[in-house]
């Protein structure tokens, strides 16, 4: 039993102190931004600028600490883990229950939270939990390091069977961001209020436009349905630290300038405090920090696109992927403009 122990003492550790030292390396690589925090659900308290910046960094040294300390230091270093461990486990439990289609940058690369993250982030814990149980077994200083002296079958087949878990649940796919739902764009001549002519009403289900809060960029509260009284409203949700989001972002200007009957508005799931895309000038930014639009309407990844009418009812969408969001705007210009 005592050898046992030992062997553990050495594998978890270091399988522990990987996956820290991978994690800060792929958030090095791609860093996340306030607004990815707050789409995972953040608590409003912990997402500061420096604190997003300092993140990969604290993970890397603590996955290097853990490794090179044993003893009462590394018992103390790998509970530092367990709990972050735990708070990550909590935040995308939370974000899969609550059915939100959010997003995390876990190791760099931005994925949807399934429950495969879920069973990832427990496992995970479970090697944390186990790295704080049996490190005190080893040297202060050296840690799991000194044990990978020692030649020991048990050891081998250990690191096999825990990293081949480890990097199954980490690699495991959970899906990217899913194409443009065809069933969700409108025909041409769905109607966009007094901006368009009304035409004949097909395939798509007009539902009203819910009548909750955003924030726009200066700070004031409007209700998302009146707001969209005097012109029809175009809502692009994106993220900054969505990288299928990029193409989106830098053809505002020119689908403003190809439809100016319609208000085109960045809609964001941060405050206007801590966005990267804020936009003062008309039309303003939308911020919907608690999610109220896509919780209303249907739950969305980035980037997705939605057309309010100004009769009250949505107009199109939402349609989701920057190709099927080009297209849908192109259908947008068609019915207003006709073809060109």
């Amino acid at each position: 039993m005592g050898s046992v122990l030992v062997e553990l003492s050495t594998v978890l550790p270091l399988t522990l102190a990987v996956v820290l030292v991978t994690s800060a390396l792929g958030k090095l690589r791609a860093p996340d931004g306030l607004e990815g925090w707050a789409e995972l659900g953040v608590p409003k308290m912990f997402r500061r600028q420096w604190l997003l910046r300092l993140h990969p960094w604290g993970e890397l040294v603590l996955g290097v600490c853990v490794a090179v300390f044993g003893g009462v230091p590394g018992v103390v270093l790998s509970l530092v883990a367990v709990a972050l461990m735990a708070a990550y486990t909590w935040l995308v439990l939370r974000a899969v229950r609550q059915e939100a289609d959010a997003s995390c940058s876990c190791f760099g690369a931005r994925k949807r939270v399934t429950w495969v993250t879920v069973f990832r982030n427990i496992w995970l814990l479970l090697v944390a939990v186990g790295s704080a149980t049996v490190t005190g077994a080893s040297t202060t200083l050296g840690g799991a390091l000194t044990g990978l002296t020692r030649s020991a079958g048990l050891t081998a087949a250990l690191v096999a069977l825990i990293a081949a878990v480890t990097a199954a649940l980490i690699l495991w796919p959970e899906g990217g961001e899913p194409s443009a739902s065809r069933d969700a764009v409108p025909h041409p001549d769905a109607r966009l209020g007094d901006a368009g002519e009304a035409g004949e009403e097909l395939d798509y289900l007009r539902t009203r436009t819910p009548a909750v809060p955003v924030t726009a960029a200066d700070g004031t509260v409007h209700n998302l349905r009146t707001l969209t009284r005097q012109r029809p409203v175009l809502l692009l949700a994106v993220s900054p630290t969505c990288s299928a989001c990029l193409p989106v972002i830098e053809r505002i200007g020119d689908w403003r300038a190809l439809l100016p009957e319609v208000d085109i508005r960045f809609l964001l799931r941060s405050t206007p405090e801590e966005s990267e895309l804020i936009e003062h000038d008309e039309p303003q930014s939308l911020h919907d920090s608690n999610g109220y639009v896509s919780g209303s309407i249907q739950d969305w990844s980035t980037p997705a696109a939605v057309l309010l009418g100004v009769d009250g009812l949505l107009a199109g969408g939402p349609i989701i992927g920057s190709g099927g969001i080009e297209h849908f705007i192109a259908e947008i210009d068609e019915s207003l403009h006709g073809e060109g």
